[in-house]
């Protein structure tokens, strides 16, 4: 008997992963009229950005757990409000949690920051201005696709003269700040401003947030103003309705509406390759998917080394690839409560917005020197929210959620999670309660994702949310690596759109949307 045809029907683009990225990349090749295929592994699309429930009746965002870096303008593009995106919380303000309950409270508006020292004050509203326009300037640098270096092609050469141009457009003064400041650490930084230990250790924590770095790292100031750039043209700091779930689904609704089919449940197992270009896809099932062009928002790990194969790569290629720096230091802790916390010191009404625990950038480098020796932090920085506080239905009646990142938690951890999870997290637990006294009774249960649970759970090697390290020698035009850093890998017909490529990670999907701009205008 002959064996049954398992090919599928061939599609112009194949987009391997549903999450953020894949389906913005999705969204724009059908919009230019593309047929295309998203295959997710998972039940559910919307990679690290899901809501699940983690106890019975209690619902998260299960990793990425904020709405800020997304652009307005692709929001609107893609008409997420129209296919069900809505917001519990915009503008969320901060407050920094001090140990003596003294805390600061950091808003939207600098002049609105309360509990710093009168030099502070003072200064904070035009530090803020000062890195705003030089996050301005930089902004090119996130939103387009990076030039290539050592060509003669006028559109390289053009994207370069036009960054140069504004960043000359800064001023000679702001210019000199830039070129000064953008290597240096942030603690240092922080130091030249200002007196306020709570003040630095918030704006501190915001450089070192999902990084390997602690605030002393050479290059913070880089990735401090990498999150204000994005911050540019994005909303402030947001909640959506049902959780980053429902973004998701609002992407997934955009795609289908664009023309794209969408699959779950449906894992990759390798790149099809023939006459040396990628021509499709085989699942686990042992299905064959054909495609003239396959995009990948899986990490460069995942990419090259799994489902493609060393074999179709250069040996140096392949060296390079294993050498990227992708290892996680931030777990995501959830906690089931019985009750709304109180945190001693905290209005009501602010329980609602973002609470930070990195009282200085002292404490923030003692935390970061566990993670040298691959130990975790016994004193953590943590970021937190309760979702619940403004989407009563992620919790039943009268309960509440708890959602955190607990930093720092590295993926090689030298005595082993499984025999150290219950005491980290009782550590965790154990720092909260000193600002929420009475919170550990009040837990019904409560939920521990590690980098290496993130990497088991979302597929992302390493567990980390940028999939590669963002660091000068991983970033912009050599991001992820040279050779792959326009979305445009060395096998051809496969490109990259996840966030190992640039600009980085974050729920941003600015990847997605450069990605299909490189697949059109190579197919132009």
């Amino acid at each position: 008997m002959a064996k049954a045809d398992t090919t599928t029907p061939a599609y112009d683009c194949i987009v391997i992963g549903g999450g953020h990225n894949g389906l913005v990349c999705a969204t724009y090749l059908a919009k230019s009229g593309r047929s295309v295929q998203v295959l997710e592994a998972a039940d559910q699309v919307g990679g690290a950005a899901v809501t699940r429930e983690f106890a019975p009746g209690y619902r998260v965002s299960a990793c990425a757990h904020l709405l800020h870096l997304m652009p307005r303008a692709m929001i609107r593009e893609l008409g997420l409000e129209a296919q069900g995106l809505a917001l519990a919380q915009d503008a969320m303000a901060t407050t920094a949690l001090s140990p003596t309950g003294t805390h600061l409270s950091v808003g939207v508006d600098p002049v609105a920051t309360s509990g710093l020292s009168r030099a502070d004050a003072a200064a904070y509203p035009p530090y803020v201005a000062r890195l705003a326009r030089l996050a301005r300037a930089l902004r090119p640098v996130l939103e387009n696709m990076p030039p290539r270096l050592g060509t003669d092609a006028w559109s390289d050469r053009l994207a370069l003269m036009r960054l140069a141009w504004k960043v000359r457009r800064l001023g000679r003064r702001d210019m000199r700040e830039l070129l000064r400041i953008i290597g240096m650490n942030v603690f240092d930084l922080l130091e030249e401003h200002f007196e306020t230990p709570l003040l630095k250790g918030a704006l501190g924590f915001d450089a070192v947030l999902g990084t390997n770095f602690g605030p002393r790292s050479p290059g913070t100031v880089l990735t401090l103003l990498y999150r204000l750039a994005a911050h540019e043209e994005s909303s402030h700091l947001a909640q959506p309705l049902g959780g980053m779930g429902s973004l998701s689904d609002a992407l997934a609704k955009a795609a289908s509406a664009a023309g794209a089919s969408i699959r779950s449940g449906a894992a990759v197992a390798r790149i099809i390759v023939r006459e040396d270009r990628a021509q499709g896809v085989v699942l686990e099932s042992g299905e064959s998917i054909n495609a003239a062009v396959v995009v990948s928002s899986c990490d460069p790990k995942t990419t090259f080394l799994g489902l493609l194969g060393s074999e179709h790569l250069d040996a140096g290629f392949v060296r390079r690839v294993s050498h990227l720096r992708s290892r996680g230091l931030a777990a995501k802790l959830h906690l089931a409560l019985d009750r709304i916390p109180t945190f001693t010191g905290v209005a009501p009404a602010a329980l609602g917005g973002r609470l930070l625990i990195a009282p200085s950038l002292e404490y923030i480098e003692h935390a970061y020197n566990h993670a040298k020796y691959g130990e975790y932090s016994q004193e953590p920085i943590f970021e937190i929210t309760i979702p619940t506080i403004h989407d009563a239905a992620l919790a039943p009646p009268g309960k509440h959620v708890l959602s955190a990142v607990v930093q720092y938690a590295p993926y090689s951890l030298k005595a082993g999670w499984e025999e150290e999870r219950e005491h980290f997290t009782a550590l965790a637990i154990g720092v909260i309660e000193r600002y929420a006294p009475g919170l550990r009774a009040s837990i019904s249960r409560a939920e521990l994702l590690t980098p290496l649970d993130i990497e088991r759970e979302f597929r992302i090697t390493g567990g980390h949310w940028h999939h590669v390290e963002l660091a000068f020698d991983q970033f912009f035009m050599v991001r992820p690596l040279p050779g792959a850093a326009q979305y445009q890998t060395p096998l051809t017909g496969l490109y990259l759109c996840g966030a190992g490529s640039h600009p980085g990670g974050g729920v941003m999907g600015i990847a997605g949307r450069n990605a299909a701009e490189r697949v059109l205008k190579r197919a132009a």
